[in-house]
């Protein structure tokens, strides 16, 4: 009896519109009304996530995380036509996304070069200094967490990506970028600690 319940509901759905889709989800809070609304417009949605940040993987993510919102964020919108809605709606997410990679990027820069500082001394008199410094460096990794550690030597001295790091490890993306981005806060305050002990003594 359930079962046909269930059936009646998916075949009924097919055959609403989008807004008498939304409307049930937001009398009912069912989650099938989403999910039909994924069926119709998730083709769609990829390859405008395709299209903006341009890396099929993160597209994938990207569009069941935008799918995941909209059991949110369809209760505090008032949506008159919802494909062109979802459409503005999936850009906006996109855009967001790319500005956190801009962002990531810019600190990831910035470590490379807090970490790299071996690369500012090119002249032989500064030989010594930079012997100093990777052992400065590698010191502080030591210190790290095992992932934290594990992270930041695959990504900066191995030069591995997320993805590969993922394969490597068997971390999720998000514990790949919070090992590197708590990873990289603890680098820099060990190494500005080990530094002040060097210091003062």
């Amino acid at each position: 009896m359930y079962k046909s319940i269930l059936l009646v509901l998916s075949k009924t759905y097919k055959d609403y519109s989008d807004n008498e889709l939304i409307n049930n989800y937001l009398e009912t809070k069912n989650n099938g009304a989403v999910g039909e609304l994924y069926n119709r417009y998730g083709h769609l949605v990829l390859g405008l996530c395709i299209k903006y940040l341009k890396n099929k993987d993160e597209a994938k993510d990207s569009v069941i995380q935008i799918f995941s919102n909209l059991l949110t964020d369809l209760l505090k919108h008032k949506i008159t036509y919802f494909k062109s809605w979802l459409y503005v709606y999936s850009k906006n997410f996109c855009l967001m996304e790319l500005r956190k990679r801009q962002t990531q990027l810019k600190k990831d820069i910035e470590l490379k070069e807090n970490v790299h500082l071996i690369m500012d001394f090119n002249s032989e008199e500064h030989l010594k200094e930079k012997e100093h410094q990777i052992n400065t460096m590698h010191a502080a990794i030591e210190m790290l967490s095992q992932d934290q550690k594990l992270c930041i030597d695959l990504f900066y001295f191995k030069n591995k990506s997320y993805t590969e790091i993922e394969e490597i490890t068997g971390f999720s993306n998000n514990e790949v970028k919070s090992f590197l981005q708590n990873g990289k806060r603890n680098l820099k305050i060990k190494m500005e600690n080990l530094i002040n002990e060097q210091t003062n003594k």
